[in-house]
C-alpha cells in the first residue's frame, strides 16, 4: 500500500462511486440491471395503493382485525395518545391465536413504557430495538444513531403497510395544518411482501425475538400487475442499500424525477446525480418541508443544499402548511418510491431504514397526482431570489458542517 501511494496511486473519488448509468428500456435488461445494483429484482404480482396521512390508521386497524395468524408491527415512533389507543383496542379484541409482535425503536418512541404494559397485557410480545441507555451514559455515538427506522405492519406474511407513518397524534389528519403532518404510505399484497417480513425477522431477532414460524412466510399468490421490491438498508460505511437504492432510482429517470424528502440533506454524490440530469434536460423537482420543520437545525442543513442544485436547475419547493415528512420519489412514468428512507446522513449511513420500490403505472399516476396536490401547498426557491438572502440566514446554513461531524 505504501509503495502504491509513493509511486503516485490513489483511491478514487467515493463522491463518483454512485455514477451510474440508466437503466436499459429492454425489460429483461433492466431487471438484470437493478438486481445487480441491489442484489434484488423488482418482483411481477404486486398489489399496491397508496396511503395517504391518518388514513393509515385505519388501515392498521383494518389489517389488524382480518389478521388470522399474526400481526407484526415495526415503528421507530410509538407514542401515547389517540393513535395508539385505537391499536391497542383493535389488538386486544384481534381474532383468537393470532400472534402478535411489536418492535420499537426508543429513540423515537418517548413515553412508550406507558404503552408496553397494555400491549403486554394484550398479548403481544414486545421488543425494544437496541435500547440506548448505555450508549447515552457512554457516550457512544455510533450506538446512538445506529436506530431502526423502519414502519412496517405485516399481516399473515400476506399483505403488509411501509412509509413514513409513526405511531402518534402527528400523523392524525391530513397534512393541512399546523399540528398534522404530510405524510405518504403504500399497502402492498403479493410477492413482495416476503422482503418486508424477512425485514422485521432480522430486527426482531437482534431484539430478542425468536425465529418466525414457517406460516410467517406463506406461498403469495400474485395480487397485481406491479413489479416491486422492499429495499431494506441497514448502516454502513461506504454504499448502504439506501445510497444504491436512490442513485438507481436518479440515474433512471429520462425526463422526469419529482422527489419528496423530509429530511433532505443529499451527499455531494447525489447532489451531483441530480444536478447532472437537470443538465440533461430532465424535470427535476424537490418538495421538502418549509416553516413547519420539526428539527430546526436540519431545516437550516437541508437549506444549506438549495444554492448549488438551484444554480444548476433543479427546482425546489417548501411545503407551507405543515410539517411534509413524505419520503417518495417518481421517475419518468413507471418508477416509484414510498418508505422511511431519507436523503441525509443518517438514513444514508447509519440507521435500518426500508422502502418499497415499484414500478407500476397506476402507482406512478397516484404519486403523480399526490405530488401535484402539495405543491398546491408548497412555495417555490427561486436562484434569484436565493441568491440576495440575508446574513443571517447564511450563517445558519453553516450548521451542516456540525451536524455531519455527529452523522
Amino acid at each position: 500500500m505504501i509503495a502504491l501511494l509513493a509511486a503516485g496511486c490513489s483511491y478514487p473519488n467515493h463522491r463518483h462511486d454512485l455514477r451510474l448509468r440508466a437503466l436499459p428500456d429492454d425489460p429483461v435488461a433492466r431487471s438484470v440491471a437493478i438486481t445487480q445494483t441491489l442484489g434484488m429484482s423488482l418482483e411481477p404480482g404486486n398489489g399496491v395503493e397508496l396511503v395517504q396521512n391518518g388514513q393509515v390508521f385505519d388501515v392498521i386497524e383494518e389489517e389488524i382485525r382480518a389478521a388470522r395468524s399474526s400481526i407484526h408491527i415495526a415503528s421507530y415512533i410509538w407514542r401515547p395518545g389517540i393513535p395508539s389507543d385505537r391499536l391497542l383496542i383493535a389488538l386486544r379484541e384481534r381474532a383468537p391465536g393470532v400472534q402478535c409482535r411489536v418492535l420499537v425503536d426508543p429513540l423515537g418512541s418517548v413515553n412508550f413504557e406507558v404503552v408496553a404494559p397494555v400491549l403486554a397485557d394484550a398479548g403481544c410480545d414486545v421488543r425494544i430495538y437496541r435500547p440506548y441507555q448505555g450508549a447515552v451514559a457512554s457516550l457512544d455515538a455510533v450506538r446512538i444513531r445506529a436506530r431502526m427506522h423502519r414502519k412496517l405492519v405485516i399481516r399473515d406474511g400476506e399483505v403488509a403497510l411501509t412509509g413514513g407513518f409513526g405511531i402518534w397524534r402527528s400523523w392524525l389528519g391530513n397534512g393541512d395544518a399546523a399540528e398534522t403532518w404530510r405524510d405518504t404510505n403504500v399497502r402492498v399484497r403479493g410477492p413482495a411482501v416476503r422482503g418486508m417480513q424477512v425485514a422485521f425477522a432480522e430486527n426482531w431477532q437482534e431484539a430478542g425475538g425468536d425465529f418466525l414460524p414457517p406460516e410467517s412466510f406463506p406461498p403469495l399468490a400474485p395480487a397485481g400487475e406491479a413489479h416491486a421490491c422492499f429495499v431494506a438498508s441497514t448502516g454502513h460505511r461506504f454504499l448502504s442499500e439506501a445510497s444504491k437504492m436512490w442513485a438507481l432510482s436518479i440515474a433512471s429517470a429520462k425526463h422526469r424525477l419529482w422527489i419528496a424528502n423530509s429530511y433532505f440533506i443529499p451527499s455531494e454524490a447525489l447532489s451531483d446525480m441530480l444536478i447532472e440530469k437537470a443538465r440533461q434536460g430532465v424535470d427535476v423537482r424537490v418538495l421538502v418541508p418549509g416553516r413547519y420543520h420539526d428539527v430546526g437545525p436540519v431545516l437550516s442543513a437541508q437549506r444549506a443544499s438549495y444554492a448549488r442544485l438551484l444554480s444548476e436547475g433543479v427546482r425546489i419547493w417548501e411545503y407551507e402548511i405543515s410539517m411534509m415528512h413524505s419520503k417518495t420519489l417518481l421517475a419518468d412514468d413507471l418508477l416509484g418510491i414510498v418508505g422511511s428512507t431519507n436523503m441525509d446522513p443518517l438514513a444514508l449511513n447509519h440507521t435500518d431504514e426500508g422502502s418499497l420500490m415499484v414500478e407500476d403505472p397506476v402507482l406512478a399516476k397516484a404519486l403523480e397526482a399526490s405530488f401535484e396536490q402539495d405543491l398546491t401547498h408548497s412555495r417555490e426557491i427561486h436562484w434569484q431570489g436565493w441568491k440576495q438572502r440575508g446574513l443571517l440566514q447564511r450563517l445558519g446554513e453553516q450548521l451542516p458542517g456540525i451536524i455531519g461531524d455527529f452523522l
